[in-house]
């Protein structure tokens, strides 16, 4: 195999690019192929990457260390070229002398740190299949309780149809017991009442005779 034949160094080289930095080559510099400086300048856009996969707002005094730069200005200018190659997205805090990150690049992973990514994203799906549970669950009620509100309004214009007819049939039935029939009216009318005639008749009969006694009082008189 390549890291331990005869191109080792340019194996080793290759793995610092992949997902080393630039103080991993420095710590192994006299083991490993010289570096030009445009190689030198994108190993540091790597290690800068690198960092803000730890942290989003790097200070300057770290990216001074890591990236083994003489001043501000070098380090500031090294970024820029990193923005323009859309290695990452930020911008240069100088008042309070930080880069702050909002994107950058992925970079290939060690074969040791697989166990350690499988972990991460099996705890990221149990949080999903608790998160769709609790997203069921209420989708659950949320169903039910609409079910129960439309069985009440069901219930409640069953209720106000059901008074309606029997308000119906309770004014039909009123109107009903309080108006005639016309000619039964008129019957009415042109007969009277049980015991008027006998009223009527009392009433001539007394009349009758107290014209006759009238009529004998004046008699004696003459």
């Amino acid at each position: 195999p390549l890291a331990d034949g005869e191109f080792s160094p340019v194996f080793r080289l290759l793995t610092i690019f992949a997902y080393g930095t630039y103080a991993d080559y420095l710590a192994e510099a006299a083991n490993l192929p010289p570096l030009t400086e445009a190689q030198k300048n994108k190993l540091r856009h790597l290690s800068v990457v690198t960092l803000a996969a730890k942290i989003k707002c790097i200070p300057y005094s770290v990216l001074l260390e890591q990236l083994q730069l003489k001043n501000v200005r070098q380090l500031e200018d090294l970024v820029i070229e990193a923005v323009y190659a859309d290695v990452l997205r930020g911008s240069l805090d100088q008042r309070n002398q930080r880069l702050e990150v909002d994107y950058s690049i992925g970079r290939d992973i060690r074969r040791e740190e697989l166990s350690t990514i499988t972990r991460t994203l099996q705890e990221w799906c149990q949080g999903c299949e608790v998160v769709l549970s609790g997203i069921e669950e209420q989708v659950s009620r949320a169903n039910q309780h609409k079910e129960q509100q439309l069985a009440l309004k069901q219930q409640i214009e069953s209720e106000v149809a059901n008074l309606k007819k029997t308000i119906k049939v309770t004014t039909a039935a009123a109107a009903a017991a309080t108006s005639q029939d016309p000619e039964q009216h008129l019957t009415e009318l042109r007969e009277p009442a049980p015991g008027t005639n006998q009223r009527q008749a009392s009433k001539k009969t007394s009349k009758a005779k107290g014209l006759r006694s009238s009529a004998k009082i004046w008699s004696k008189s003459n």
